[in-house]
């Protein structure tokens, strides 16, 4: 038996030794962040075997080659627009208006050729009845085209209401498209989509094979919620698609969200961005640039608010939206407004939010009061304490589930999409925003901020002192998962 028990010892030493040697030959292949190094080495070391599995599945690094660039842009002509802009980019600061604005606009055009647009009206929805009952009215009304690319679409009542109307605008001729994310619709659904495609419009998974249970990227999620109309109405935010976002689940109850309407020149961006991700995932029929997809808009006086709409994804390394929300937090002097259900920030934007609070900036968070991701929600407990240490507002939302991903700073920026303050959407997601130069428009969503802050209870210390050693240590344990979350 003594010798059975050193075989056994000796064999599990070398399992052990063999299990750290592929996790670290595993994890340092590639350019990876260090923070997302170190959390993978420990599921691979601690969890042999199964970590492995898990990181097949979640931990792989997406090869860009084989999926695309925005190369694909000038298959569209967007390209000559790009250049164009970069050429007039030191004539913004002469505009009035955007004096204060002119290094935002400069960093998102060499960053992402985030084309910059002036003439946009733009109307904000905080409610899912609000924001569906427009979106479907504006798609009873399409002539020509509807685009829609969503994370998440159910085949639920609100989602089977979308297909009938597609289905119902597709045999009247109107050319409709949709991009859903396998993942989080929960599968391709295509019961439901089988009498959209039968009317001749056309539903595919985003970057996806046939069976997602083989997927070993399923940790890239195409995490963009955006629609165009004709090319004149476009809608960009933080609603997907399911009968959650309407208040219909007891376990969310009220959601709270924002997504905006645009109506103007920012419509050809998001019309662009569909265009390009359409184009990777589907080669048989390609979009091409033309004035039926990018008309010209009209000028109107009510159109007022200059935007940039701005994509990241890990198709690209520039992690273009996460470094808009840094030169956002790094350029208050007065105010920061952020709305996030996720806060695991990175060290980067960590610091950056410390050094406003103490250069005397009031800096205000809000997120959920309970989770829909356990490790998640407890790493961002984790995050917001740090900050309440030195002195920022966090506001936890008690009516029903905050959802809303929007920063405003000094009353006069605005971001407003899918990116979530978190490392997920910083590196891992497809994520896409509208930054919006509008003192106005910052002002309305200042207001929905204060007028969300009595539907929460402000946090403190004593209120983390106050919770069970388990809850504590939980923080502890998903703040260091945090880079993989």
């Amino acid at each position: 038996m003594p010798f059975l028990y050193l075989h056994i010892n000796v064999f599990a030493d070398i399992v052990v030794l063999l299990n750290t040697i592929a996790a670290i030959a595993i994890v340092f292949r590639g350019e990876r962040e260090v923070s997302s190094m170190w959390a993978w080495l420990m599921v691979l070391i601690t969890l042999p075997g199964i970590g492995l599995i898990i990181y097949m599945f979640l931990g792989r690094n997406l090869n860009s080659k084989k999926i695309f660039s925005l190369q694909t842009q000038k298959v569209l002509g967007i390209d000559k627009i790009v250049k164009n802009q970069k050429k007039l980019a030191h004539e913004i600061d002469t505009a009035e208006h955007l004096e204060e604005e002119g290094s935002f606009v400069r960093l998102f055009l060499q960053n992402d050729a985030a084309l910059l647009t002036f003439q946009n009206s733009v109307h904000i929805f905080t409610d899912g009845h609000d924001k569906f009952d427009q979106l479907f009215a504006d798609i009873k009304k399409a002539k020509h085209h509807i685009n829609l690319e969503y994370f998440t679409i159910y085949d639920d009542e609100i989602g089977n209401q979308l297909v009938d109307l597609l289905t119902q605008r597709a045999q009247a001729g109107v050319r409709v498209r949709v991009l859903f994310d396998q993942w989080g619709s929960k599968g391709r659904h295509d019961k439901m989509w089988r009498r959209l495609r039968d009317a001749g419009g056309q539903v595919v998974p985003f970057l996806s094979p046939r069976y997602v249970a083989i997927t070993f990227r399923i940790n890239f999620r195409d995490h963009r919620k955006i629609a165009v109309i004709d090319g004149s109405i476009g809608y960009i935010g933080g609603f997907n698609v399911g009968d959650q976002y309407l208040g219909r689940f007891k376990k969310f109850g009220h959601w709270r969200d924002t997504h905006v309407r645009i109506e103007g020149d920012a419509v050809l961006a998001i019309q662009s961005r569909f265009f390009t991700d359409w184009n990777a995932t589907t080669k048989k029929q390609q979009l091409n640039f033309s004035d039926d997809y990018f008309p010209s808009q009209q000028a109107s006086n009510n159109r007022t608010t200059a935007i940039q709409i701005v994509s990241s994804g890990p198709d690209d390394t520039k992690k273009q939206i996460q470094t808009g929300y840094l030169k956002m937090f790094a350029s208050a002097t007065e105010s920061i407004y952020i709305q996030t259900p996720y806060f695991i920030p990175d060290q980067a934007v960590l610091e950056v939010l410390r050094m406003a609070v103490l250069s005397g900036v009031k800096v205000k968070i809000m997120i959920p009061a309970f989770p829909d991701h356990p490790f998640v929600y407890r790493a961002t407990e984790w995050y917001v304490k740090q900050l309440i240490q030195v002195g920022a507002e966090i506001y936890r939302y008690d009516k029903g589930f905050m959802h809303a991903k929007t920063v405003t700073i000094d009353g006069r920026i605005s971001s407003i999409g899918s990116a979530n303050m978190d490392i997920r959407s910083f590196i891992l997601n497809f994520e896409a925003n509208a930054f919006m130069y509008d003192r106005n428009l910052a002002k309305q969503l200042e207001n929905i901020y204060h007028a969300d802050i009595l539907e929460s209870t402000k946090l403190d210390l004593a209120y983390f002192e106050h919770q069970s050693v388990w809850k504590k240590a939980l923080q502890r344990m998903s703040r260091l998962l945090g880079p993989i979350l």
